[in-house]
């Protein structure tokens, strides 16, 4: 078998919304005298069914989160303004240049909205390397990671079969999802994923500066 796609998880692995996700919400917690559990944010990285973050707050509270509207309004620009200083994580410019030249089409599948995607991707100036971008808005509810429906559609919409096709990855509900569509996966652990078990990967790399799509294509076609 050839390799005849790469398909990239957005968050975390394009670029790290998820460090400052958690602070900004951690900031309300703590405001508020209680603690964010960072194993249940570790938890729900890299899907989309699961509460809000607000009602787990509301759940410690005992009650409704007085003035509600504006404390998610003034988190939701604090956690924008530490995203807009964020740069796109090492070795993807890279890996697209190189998968370009090479003709090897490029997708994304993310469990966020489109709306979060695409708008990151067209600021980033991403947008037009990624032949298509399926998110959550594209599968049924209850069907985002770690079910694999988002790489399938990825992968249908750039027409070739999932076993020809890799992964990239930082989160474990992320790596079972391209593993149940039966992709070949590379796992990227950083920031908060640091701490996750990817072992389940073909491979794992701390970065991918320095990888390339020779060594991509040697997990297709070892």
């Amino acid at each position: 078998m050839e390799l005849s796609a790469l398909v990239f998880d957005f968050d975390g692995l394009l670029l790290d919304t998820e460090t400052s996700a958690f602070t900004t919400a951690a900031e309300v917690f703590a405001a508020h005298r209680v603690t964010l559990d960072r194993r249940w944010w570790l938890s729900i990285i890299g899907t989309a069914d699961h509460p809000h973050w607000s009602e787990v707050l509301e759940a410690q509270l005992g009650g409704p989160l007085p003035d509600r509207e504006t404390v998610l309004a003034e988190r939701i620009e604090r956690h924008r303004a530490l995203i807009a200083a964020e740069a796109v994580r090492p070795g993807i410019v890279e890996l697209l240049d190189e998968a370009d030249a090479a003709g090897v089409p490029c997708a994304v599948a993310s469990s966020s909205p489109r709306r979060w995607v695409d708008g990151h991707l067209e600021r980033l100036g991403l947008r037009p390397r990624f032949a298509a971008v399926c998110s959550r808005d594209d599968v049924a509810p209850g069907r985002t990671k770690p079910a694999p429906d988002l790489f399938t559609a990825a992968c249908g919409a750039l027409g070739v079969d999932p076993p020809t096709a890799v992964a990239l990855e930082d989160s474990a509900p992320g790596v079972a999802a391209a593993l149940a569509a039966g992709m070949r996966v590379v796992g990227v652990p950083a920031g908060l994923t640091a701490e996750a078990d990817l072992s389940a990967a073909h491979l794992v790399v701390p970065t991918l500066a320095g990888v390339s799509l020779g060594q991509l294509r040697q997990l297709v076609n070892p």
